[in-house]
């Protein structure tokens, strides 16, 4: 009971409310994913890997920001590009950043390249597992800045945590709307 009156300070509500509302603006491209990646399933699979999804993602979150100490440690320097010092944090931040970046391509191209909606052979290869895991992959990079800044903003780890959960609740609310409007509006 004492440990709950330490954590509902003014101090760590203000930082929940912040960083749930950071956690879930910063959330938004994760559902315009999400919405892609579970567009590739049969109707009847797309809310059940949605949810799936966001709660294997809100697990990820969870694991990466009690591992983000360790990321942020990693500022010993390997090597220099240009007279500028590459460290093992550079080196996972740029290759979450070039996955995140032929991922998204890739979608792009295919939504381009195949505007009429019909069975194609990657939307019959799809299961809610791999669409599931790749959520989780995405979510890693999506979720890294928020995570950073979660770290920076609260001094308690269960407040931030349960802004993460807050977030990934207020995201399963409209997930499926979202879906619903990009299917029809892509």
């Amino acid at each position: 009971m004492n440990r709950l009156i330490e954590i509902l300070t003014v101090e760590n509500l203000i930082a929940l409310v912040t960083l749930a509302s950071l956690e879930i603006v910063l959330g938004i491209d994760n559902i315009v994913l999400i919405a892609i990646l579970s567009g590739k399933l049969a109707p009847p699979e797309q809310a059940r890997a949605r949810r799936l999804g966001l709660l294997a993602a809100m697990g990820m979150r969870i694991v990466l920001l009690l591992a983000i100490g360790l990321i942020m440690r990693l500022t010993t320097e390997l090597f220099s590009v240009a007279g500028h010092p590459v460290t093992g944090k550079d080196l996972v931040l740029l290759a979450g950043g070039l996955f995140l970046i032929a991922k998204a391509t890739f979608e792009v191209h295919h939504k381009l390249e195949d505007p009429v909606e019909r069975p194609t052979r990657s939307r019959q290869v799809a299961s809610v597992r791999a669409v599931v895991v790749q959520i989780m992959i995405m979510d890693i990079v999506f979720s890294l800045d928020s995570v950073i800044t979660a770290v920076g903003m609260a001094q308690e780890i269960t407040v931030m945590i349960a802004a993460i959960v807050i977030a990934v609740g207020i995201m399963m609310l409209f997930a499926g709307a979202v879906s619903r409007f990009i299917a029809h509006h892509p």
